[in-house]
């Protein structure tokens, strides 16, 4: 389990990002990484917590208005610089795509077999470079991103939350969700995804959570969705009442002492949530 982050706005989102990734530690917290797309795409990653990636990020002067981020819990291959996101194509030194990448791609061996053959190097152990360098491939054939990344995931088999970006679209971010949790949050000329919604609290409560087959482009004005059909879809915004507080460490010493500790408290919750009128509803059962 990874978790992913990515901001469109008018703003400086470095420290969103950061923000972000923070309160997705809890996914993974062997690696982070964050790609800002600027007038190129300028890589930072670390291996250890979000804390040394910011450390670094802060020491390179890293800004900009168009950024994805990762923190990562190792699956294919080790906790290593290298394999920590995100991924860029076609060239560790001159990137032109960047992809963040939550889940398992199952036929990375072919696709990683498929792309050698035309060319394409890889730098790290990750099934998730293949979908940088497959969506590069698109976009080298003529293809503008959103349809890219669309031919991309139709040729991956497996699960993925994903967000792109890519150098010559400084304007658009596009992420894309099969199997695993992806969610929309919608700003004032300003846009974001993030796997959950503690991401994104800082900046906004309403989301919207794409449904599997989703693929979608963010402005800094707007929000588009395709859905698994290839049409355009709509989806609902919903006012998330998660409170911040809740999502803080607090005097634990890690979140899972935390979950322990507060299972009274959600198992009450869940409890209530289920009764009417002093009794359970009768269509539960």
């Amino acid at each position: 389990m990874c978790g992913i982050v990515g901001a469109i706005a008018k703003r400086n989102v470095v420290p969103m990002l950061i923000e972000g990734l923070c309160r997705l530690e809890y996914r993974g917290y062997d690696s982070a990484g964050l790609a800002i797309l600027d007038t190129k795409i300028k890589r930072v990653r670390a291996v250890g917590r979000v804390s040394e990636l910011q450390n670094k990020a802060t020491a390179e002067g890293l800004t900009g208005m168009l950024g994805i981020g990762h923190t990562r819990w190792a699956t294919h291959g080790g906790v290593t610089e290298s394999n920590a996101h995100p991924h860029v194509s076609p060239t560790q030194d001159h990137p032109e795509i960047a992809v963040v990448h939550n889940g398992i791609i199952e036929n990375h061996d072919e696709q990683r077999a498929r792309l050698k053959k035309l060319g394409y190097v890889f730098a790290s152990q990750t099934d998730t470079e293949v979908i940088a360098h497959l969506v590069h491939y698109y976009c080298q054939q003529g293809l503008e991103l959103l349809a890219a990344v669309k031919k991309s995931v139709s040729e991956l088999t497996g699960a993925f939350a994903i967000s792109v970006i890519a150098v010559n679209r400084p304007d658009i971010m596009a992420c894309a969700r099969l199997g695993c949790p992806l969610l929309i949050g919608l700003g004032e000329g300003e846009n974001f995804i993030a796997s959950d919604v503690s991401a994104v609290l800082s900046s906004t409560r309403k989301v919207i959570y794409l449904e599997d087959g989703d693929v979608a482009t963010l402005t800094t004005e707007a929000v588009t969705i395709y859905g698994k059909d290839g049409q355009l879809a709509q989806r609902k915004v919903h006012m998330s009442d998660v409170s911040l507080a809740s999502l803080e460490l607090g005097p634990y010493s890690h979140f899972m002492q935390k979950e322990i500790y507060e299972q009274p408290r959600a198992l009450a919750d869940t409890i209530e949530a289920l009764i009417d009128d002093g009794a359970f509803r009768p269509e539960l059962f």
